[in-house]
């Protein structure tokens, strides 16, 4: 499970505007952004990473001008952590990613006065980007480059859905990566502080998943950092699987 996750993730970063190999590594960069949840590296399968391979990756970030980080499957790169530890990086978190099959996923009832539905218009891609910003803490005005990052995400196959109140305002909202061989991140789920703890994280993330499988994907993974949100997910049927390191060198 841990390599499939894995590749999951060098195929994401691999859709980037500017992806660049670095040696064993991988960066996914996005020149319309510093965003260093949107920059980043991780090591390639198999990997024989050397202290040479190491300070390439740092420079290679100083070039772009963005900070030296790294997001990997903990397990598929034993000894990266005290290498990258050894030349200045930090741990920034350990997080648990939790996986969904067809077979297990529990999607709840939409709850009355939601509908959903997968933004059609610039419009309504920039009201999902307002609310996901809002709720972790970003500007939460959206730019055309959020706009833009929307689009290329659904024009690569991926998914991306909103919640709408009766009213028609954009009230949550989250997405889903490009399925590589079977496989897709679930990511950035977000809901209004206003429309909290109406079963509405769950419906979403029920949604978005079960639309992944019937389009051939088996196996949809996202990661929990917080004990609400693994509640929210084990609820519509993941289940805690393996460990993600982030580590960074600022």
């Amino acid at each position: 499970m841990d390599v499939r996750v894995q590749r999951s993730v060098i195929a994401n970063l691999s859709l980037r505007p500017k992806a660049i190999e670095v040696g064993p590594f991988v960066i996914g960069w996005d020149p319309t952004t510093d965003s260093r949840f949107i920059n980043y590296a991780t090591p390639q399968l198999d990997a024989v990473v050397t202290t040479a391979d190491v300070t390439a990756l740092v420079a290679a970030f100083r070039d772009i001008g963005r900070v030296p980080r790294l997001e990997y499957v903990a397990s598929c790169a034993p000894d990266l952590e005290q290498q990258l530890i050894d030349a200045g990086f930090s741990v920034e978190a350990r997080h648990d990613y939790l996986v969904c099959f067809p077979d297990s996923l529990s999607a709840p009832a939409t709850p009355d006065g939601f509908e959903f539905a997968e933004p059609a218009t610039d419009e309504q891609r920039a009201s999902a980007v307002t609310v996901q910003n809002e709720a972790f803490g970003a500007d939460p005005v959206a730019t055309l480059a959020d706009v833009a990052r929307v689009r290329r995400m659904q024009d690569n196959g991926g998914v991306v859905m909103l919640v709408r109140s009766n009213d028609g305002v954009c009230v949550a909202t989250g997405q889903a990566t490009a399925p590589r061989a079977g496989v897709s991140e679930v990511a950035g789920i977000a809901v209004g502080k206003a429309f909290r703890r109406r079963g509405v994280a769950g419906a979403l993330t029920a949604a978005i998943t079960g639309q992944l499988f019937t389009t051939g994907v088996d196996l949809a993974w996202l990661e929990a950092s917080g004990k609400e949100s693994w509640r929210v997910y084990e609820r519509v049927g993941y289940v805690p699987t393996g460990k993600r390191l982030y580590i960074a060198h600022d």
